[in-house]
C-alpha cells in the first residue's frame, strides 16, 4: 500500500484554498486567458500553459503537496480547510474543466492528446466529485490529522535555520488546522455525514499519542532533537527553545482540543452501519468510489464475482501447498498452524526488520533480469511511528523525490510480532519496495518530458495494481523457494481477492463487520489482528482495496497477451519498461498503450 500524505485533499481531486488571493486570482486570470485564445495562440501552447499554471496554483494552495514534491517555497504553511474554502476550491475545479475543453484535442500531437486526454479525466472526475459530500469525511483511524501531521513535519526539510524556521512556522499553524478541522466534523455530524463508529475507537488514541508532558517526547518535534552542523550551538539552542514554546502554548493544546472533542462528541455520534450505501445517495457514491480507485467501469456484482472466482482458484493452489508440506487436515486448520506456530515469528523487532532489509537486498540484484533501465532513487526499510502502529496495516510505502532529497522508505509494522508471520515478508517486501512501489514511483520521478501532473500522477488500479502484480514476479527473482513463503505469496494474493467480496459486500450488499471478518478468516492464513484492521480499512476507504486485484489481474492480461502474439521475440525487460516509463495510467488507457507497442514489436 502506498501511503500519502492527505491533509490537503480529501477524497476528491479539489484543492483546498489557502486562502491567498492573490494566486487563486492569478490562477482564474491565465485561465480565462487562455480560454479567450483560442483563436490567437497554438492549441498546444494553450495546452501547456494549463498544465504549468494548473501545477504552479496545485502547488501553492497545497503547501503539504509541495513540501512532498520539493517545490520551494510552501514549507511553512498548511492547506486551508475552511468551508468557504473548500467551496473556492470546487469553483476553480469547475473553471480547470472549462479551460481544458477549450483545446481542439485533435490539432495536437499523439503525445499531447494522451497529455490532454489524462488531465480532462482528472477533471471531469474532480468536478463529478462535487456530487459527494466527502469534505466532512477528513478524518478516520486510517487518514486525517493526527497522522498525517507529524508525518508532514518528519518530512520537511532540516539543512539550515530557513527549514527550522518553516517547521516553526507550521508548529504554530496547528490549533488553526485543528479548529478548521472540528469545524467540518461538526458539520458533517449536522448533515449526518459520519463515518461508522467502530473503526475508529483508537483514534482518540493516536491523537493522546501527540500529547506528551515534556514537549520534546512528542514526535511533532523530532528535528529539533540534533542539528546539522551548519547550524552554530546558539541558534540550536533558540530553534529549540522556540520549538519547546511553540508546542507547549500551541500545539499540545490543541490537540487536547481536538482529542477531547473524538472522543466526547465525534466517536459517540458516529454511525452504527458500516456501508457506504447506509448513507444518502451511497451506492452512486460508491460507484464513483469504484471508478476513482480502480479505473474501470464495473459494477459491484461484477467485482463481487471475480472476486469469488480469484478466492476459489488461489484456494485450490493453496491446497496443493498444503499436502506438499505434508499437512494432512483440513485447510482452516492450516492456517491455524501458520497463525500460531512459533517458528514462524521473530522475537524482536530488530530481527523483523533486518529480515525485510535483508529480503530487499536480495531481491536488488535481481531486477536487471526484468527491466531494462531502474531509478537512481535510494529506499529504506523503517519501522511503522508507535503513535499509530495499533491501527495500521502490516505496512506501507511512502515515496521519495529527488527532488526534495528525499528517499522512499518501506514502513513495516512491528506492533504485536506474533501477528508478523516471516512467511508473509518476501511477498510484502517485493510488493512494498522492489520490484513493486519503489521501483515504480522512483521511477516515475526520473521521467523526462511529461507535465508534472503525469510525474505525480497515482491512478489507484494501476500502481496498487503493479504492487500486487511484483508480488508474483518473485518465483522469476529466486524467492518463494520455501513453500511456506510461497504460502504467504498466494495467502498476499487471496487477500486481495477476499478484498473483492468483502468491500463489494461491505459497502453495495448489505454485509455486517463480523460477515466481512468472518468471510476473511475463513479463506486466508493472515492473523485475526491483520485481519479486523484490514475490515476497518475497507469500511472507511469504499473501494480503495478493489484496485490491487483488478489492476494485477489486466497488468497479467497485458503480459499474457504480449508473450502470446511477440512468442520468441517476447521480451520481458522491454514489456515492464513499456507498463513504468510512461508513468501511471488509467488501465484502460495502459491497455491502448500496450497493444500499440505490441504492434510496433512486430514491426
Amino acid at each position: 500500500m502506498v501511503r500519502y500524505i492527505v491533509i490537503f485533499f480529501v477524497v476528491f481531486m479539489f484543492v483546498p484554498l489557502y486562502g491567498a488571493v492573490d494566486y487563486i486570482s492569478d490562477y482564474r486570470n491565465k485561465c480565462n486567458k487562455i480560454i479567450a485564445a483560442d483563436n490567437s495562440l497554438e492549441d498546444t501552447q494553450r495546452l501547456w500553459q494549463l498544465f504549468d499554471a494548473n501545477w504552479e496554483f496545485q502547488m501553492k494552495s497545497s503547501p503539504e503537496s509541495a513540501t512532498w514534491r520539493g517545490y520551494p517555497g510552501q514549507n511553512h504553511r498548511w492547506s486551508d480547510l475552511s468551508l468557504e474554502a473548500l467551496n473556492k476550491g470546487k469553483e476553480i475545479d469547475r473553471l480547470t474543466l472549462k479551460t481544458v475543453l477549450s483545446i481542439n484535442r485533435s490539432k495536437l500531437t499523439l503525445a499531447n492528446q494522451l497529455n490532454y486526454d489524462l488531465f480532462r479525466r482528472n477533471s471531469e472526475m474532480a468536478v463529478e466529485g462535487h456530487r459527494f459530500p466527502g469534505e466532512y469525511l477528513v478524518i478516520n483511524q486510517m487518514e486525517g490529522l493526527p497522522r498525517d501531521v507529524p508525518s508532514m513535519i518528519e518530512m520537511m526539510p532540516r539543512l539550515n535555520v530557513e527549514d527550522y524556521e518553516a517547521v516553526l512556522s507550521r508548529l504554530s499553524g496547528i490549533p488553526k488546522l485543528v479548529d478548521q478541522t472540528i469545524v467540518l466534523l461538526e458539520e458533517g455530524m449536522a448533515r449526518g455525514i459520519v463515518p461508522p463508529r467502530i473503526p475508529l475507537r483508537t483514534l482518540p488514541d493516536q491523537v493522546v499519542g501527540q500529547i506528551q508532558e515534556e514537549a520534546f517526547a512528542s514526535p511533532m518535534l523530532s528535528h529539533f532533537k540534533s542539528f546539522p552542523v551548519t547550524i552554530a550551538p546558539n541558534q540550536q539552542a533558540s530553534l529549540k527553545n522556540s520549538a519547546e514554546n511553540v508546542y507547549l502554548t500551541k500545539v499540545k493544546p490543541a490537540m487536547n482540543r481536538l482529542h477531547v472533542f473524538i472522543r466526547d462528541k465525534y466517536v459517540p455520534k458516529c454511525r452504527d452501519t458500516v456501508g457506504r450505501s447506509a448513507l444518502q445517495n451511497g451506492l452512486k457514491w460508491y460507484d464513483y468510489m469504484i471508478r476513482h480507485y480502480t479505473t474501470m467501469s464495473l459494477s459491484p456484482d461484477e467485482i463481487h464475482d471475480i472476486g469469488l472466482s480469484e478466492v476459489k482458484r488461489i484456494r485450490s493452489e493453496m491446497e496443493a501447498i498444503k499436502d506438499q508440506v505434508g499437512f494432512n487436515e483440513d485447510l482452516s486448520r492450516f492456517f491455524e498452524f501458520l497463525r500460531t506456530d512459533s517458528r514462524f515469528y521473530y522475537d524482536t523487532a530488530d530481527e523483523l526488520l533486518a529480515g525485510y532489509r535483508d529480503i530487499c537486498k536480495r531481491a536488488d540484484p535481481e531486477l536487471i533480469k526484468l527491466f531494462r533501465k531502474l531509478p537512481r532513487q535510494p529506499y529504506g526499510v523503517v519501522p511503522i511511528p508507535s503513535y499509530i502502529e495499533k491501527s495500521v496495516t502490516t505496512a506501507y510505502y511512502q515515496p521519495g523525490s529527488n527532488e526534495a532529497g528525499r528517499a522512499g522508505f518501506f514502513f513495516a509494522n512491528t506492533y504485536d510480532l506474533k501477528s508478523r508471520p516471516k512467511w508473509e515478508m518476501e511477498a510484502l517486501a517485493l510488493h512494498e519496495a522492489v520490484p513493486g512501489h519503489h521501483l515504480q514511483l522512483a521511477i516515475a520521478d526520473e521521467i523526462e518530458g511529461l507535465p508534472e501532473f503525469r510525474k505525480y500522477g497515482r491512478y489507484t488500479g494501476y500502481v496498487e495494481g503493479w504492487g500486487l502484480y511484483s508480488e508474483s514476479l518473485g518465483e522469476e527473482m529466486g524467492f518463494y523457494i520455501d513453500p511456506y513463503s510461497k504460502f504467504g505469496q498466494l495467502t498476499y494474493e487471496i487477500w486481495r481477492a477476499i478484498r473483492l467480496v468483502v468491500d463489494t459486500g461491505i459497502h453495495a450488499k448489505g454485509w455486517s463487520r463480523k460477515q466481512a471478518i468472518d468471510f476473511f478468516k475463513a479463506n486466508a492464513g493472515k492473523t485475526e489482528h491483520d485481519i479486523v484492521v484490514e475490515v476497518d480499512r475497507y469500511i472507511v476507504w469504499p473501494g480503495q482495496a478493489l484496485a490491487y486485484k483488478l489492476g494485477e489481474l489486466k497488468i497479467k492480461q497485458l503480459r499474457d497477451r504480449a508473450s502470446s502474439e511477440l512468442g520468441d521475440d517476447f521480451d520481458i525487460r522491454l514489456f515492464h519498461d513499456e507498463i513504468l516509463w510512461n508513468g501511471a495510467l488509467p488501465l484502460s488507457i495502459l491497455e491502448k498503450r500496450i497493444e500499440n507497442w505490441i504492434i510496433g514489436q512486430k514491426e
